[in-house]
């Protein structure tokens, strides 16, 4: 989400993409136990069948890389064609993040980086300042409203609360609007 209210999809989310991630199961388990099948003792015997198997699952596979690097690309472009003063990153502990075996598999397929890295040399390349917010920054903690910090927030709690002036805002827009701050104060 952006500061100017804009929304991205999560691509990973549309029935299409789940539809080929569906295939690329199907066609895992189907390789699976052709060399099950296929098995000499505890070597496996690498037939035609699997061989073919195999060249449709990478077609799969590179179908579905193809179809995010293509929405990155139309989401930074759509961004960066706004012509924003400059746009603010806060940089993630993706590593960190990665270590959550509920969320591991999302956060991999967002293609973090490649967003990021995508968005910085665009901002490069049309001469928009680009701003790095530090990752301890508290961007989701802060009230974008009075300024206030809370102490704890939950990933489950999709509206912010502010305690002190009680506002009730969407916590991804929260975070837009403080990194909106953040790079107004750099700038």
């Amino acid at each position: 989400m952006c500061s100017d209210k804009n929304i991205y999809k999560n691509i990973n989310k549309t029935s299409k993409v789940k539809k080929i991630e569906k295939k690329r199961r199907r066609l895992q388990r189907q390789i699976s136990r052709k060399y099950e099948l296929n098995r000499e003792g505890r070597s496996y015997k690498k037939t035609s069948n699997i061989k073919k198997l195999e060249k449709e699952l990478l077609k799969v596979n590179q179908r579905l890389t193809n179809i995010r690097h293509n929405y990155l690309h139309q989401t930074t472009t759509e961004i960066i064609n706004r012509k924003p003063i400059f746009i603010v990153l806060e940089s993630l502990n993706v590593v960190g993040m990665m270590k959550n075996k509920h969320l591991a598999k999302a956060i991999q397929q967002q293609c973090f980086y490649e967003f990021y890295r995508q968005i910085q040399y665009k901002c490069l390349w049309n001469n928009i300042k680009f701003i790095e917010a530090d990752r301890f920054y508290p961007s989701s903690k802060t009230c974008s409203e009075c300024g206030s910090v809370k102490k704890q927030l939950k990933l489950s709690e999709r509206e912010y609360i502010c305690e002190e002036c009680g506002c009730v805002i969407d916590r991804d827009y929260n975070v837009s609007v403080n990194l909106m701050k953040y790079g107004q104060s750099i700038a």
